[in-house]
């Protein structure tokens, strides 16, 4: 229950305090990089500021109520993981519902910056709700060149339980293990460990070139046992990764599981402070791959958090296809670290905002600058989406919301920022007159709003019969197969 009534918790009475007393946001035309924080010439505020920073304004500070900050996440397992559950003529868990993971599994269009960093898109409509529109913040980094990334040292940690011997679950993880050994670069390297009732290193970090063979010998000989210690697979597989680290490479571990953890140390918080150190001192990163209709989300998608990394859901070859293929590829290098965002409404023209989503990753407005405080990590050629509900006062025009996102350089450690914002004006008159894009992101986050049974109370939602109408036409319009198979699993939850 209490999970209900966090994720509708608005921010309307404090800011009707900020407006009261608060300095008002005014607007920027572009968006900005700014190595050492935003430009204060302009007019516009600051986000909060981090401890030691110097003091917080009025306008600034998080008791004003017009601030939302949250750490970064591109993770799409939520959604995976329901396409699975529908087709198999179930229905997925409310709890493992993730809009965010939804909204983030679909290509976005916002324009990508020339050099490393983001750019900042920020836009939206107005809903069939009086007062009520969707407002979309948008993210992106550069795709990848192909030729610029580093050397890669992946540590796979493989799970042989039991669960792990039906069809869709090893096997699928060793046909995918085998394509990426073909695809991976010769100057990359792979280990490999496995775990049931025990962990055990099967292949230690070898490079590809002149190797193939040998790793395909490795992948073949695995077979499912007994019990599954995740803990003491994922702790052996960071002591394989930092006994085979390679410095100028990215060093990942990738845990590939069906998350039903019955052996040994089964919390996530006590399996990651075992490796807490290898993680911060090294800056492996954790990429989890779930399989499996019986799938244990809850785990896998804390790991993935705290591990600094994100997770991705398979369920059949052409999904396994993507992952290994293009996600894990895409997510080799990194162009940002303990990136976060953080979006100031404009206390004049906003009554009230909820951000839809993003329940673990939620930041202290103060702590928005404190680089300490972990963020999350996003390699090329990714998008992320924030989705807003958001409450205009009638009858007023103006400044909006101005966004920024602020983020770590992978090498140095130097932080960057770019803003962007947006006036009330340019809120589209409906959902439904926006980009094809920005509506196929409302439609999967009022899809994911319907199966989790209206928890996220987004304003504007429609029956599944006319998602899955909207859902077929903007599939015709973007020529978008992804956008096919959102159509279809609206249809298969009705």
């Amino acid at each position: 229950m209490n999970r209900h009534r966090t994720r509708r918790q608005t921010y309307g009475p404090l800011l009707a305090l900020a407006a009261a007393g608060a300095l008002l946001l005014t607007g920027c035309a572009a968006s900005e990089d700014h190595a050492n924080g935003p430009d204060r010439s302009r007019g516009l505020p600051a986000p909060s500021q981090a401890r030691g920073d110097g003091p917080t304004s009025s306008a600034t500070a998080s008791s004003s109520g017009h601030l939302s900050t949250f750490a970064l996440d591109v993770d799409t397992a939520s959604y995976g993981y329901a396409r699975r559950t529908l087709a198999d003529g179930g229905r997925p868990d409310p709890a493992t519902v993730r809009p965010e993971e939804f909204v983030n599994s679909f290509r976005q269009d916002y324009r990508t910056p020339e050099h490393n960093g983001f750019t900042v898109t920020v836009d939206g409509a107005r809903t069939s709700r009086p007062d009520w529109s969707l407002v979309r913040v948008g993210l992106a980094t550069r795709p990848a060149d192909g030729t610029e990334r580093p050397p890669a040292a992946l540590t796979f940690v493989v799970d042989v339980s039991g669960s792990m011997d039906e069809p869709g679950r090893l096997d699928l993880a060793k046909k995918s293990l085998d394509t990426m050994t073909d695809r991976l670069r010769d100057d990359d390297s792979v280990a490999i460990v496995t775990f049931s009732e025990h962990a055990e290193t099967v292949l230690p970090m070898t490079r590809l070139g002149g190797h193939r063979a040998g790793i395909h010998h490795a992948v073949d000989r695995l077979r499912a046992r007994y019990s599954t210690n995740l803990g003491e697979g994922v702790e052996t597989g960071y002591a394989t990764a930092v006994e085979g680290l390679r410095t100028n490479a990215t060093n990942r571990v990738v845990l590939i599981s069906d998350g039903l953890a019955n052996d040994g140390e089964t919390d996530p918080n006590a399996i990651l402070r075992r490796i807490d150190g290898d993680r911060r001192e090294y800056g492996i990163t954790l990429f989890g791959v779930g399989v499996g209709s019986d799938y244990g989300d809850a785990l896998m998608e804390r790991l993935a958090d705290k591990g600094d990394g994100h997770t991705a859901y398979v369920s059949d070859t052409a999904g396994a296809a993507d992952v290994f293929c293009r996600q894990l590829p895409q997510n080799v290098d990194l162009v940002a670290r303990d990136a976060k965002a953080q979006v100031a409404f404009d206390p004049h023209t906003v009554a009230e905002f909820r951000l839809i989503g993003y329940q673990d990753r939620r930041v202290a407005d103060e702590d928005f600058r404190n680089d300490r405080v972990d963020g999350g990590e996003v390699g090329p050629g990714h998008t992320v989406t924030a989705l807003y509900a958001v409450r205009t006062r009638p009858g007023t025009d103006g400044h909006l919301a101005t966004a920024t996102v602020r983020w770590l350089d992978p090498d140095t450690r130097t932080p960057h920022e770019n803003t962007g914002a947006m006036e009330t004006a340019a809120l589209h008159a409906s959902v439904w007159s926006a980009s094809p894009r920005f509506q196929v992101t409302a439609v999967a986050a009022y899809f994911a709003d319907a199966l989790a049974g209206g928890d996220y109370d987004i304003p504007g939602s429609e029956s599944l019969g006319k998602l899955r109408a909207r859902a077929a036409t903007l599939a015709e319009t973007t020529e978008d197969k992804d956008v096919a198979d959102l159509a279809k699993a609206i249809q298969e939850a009705g």
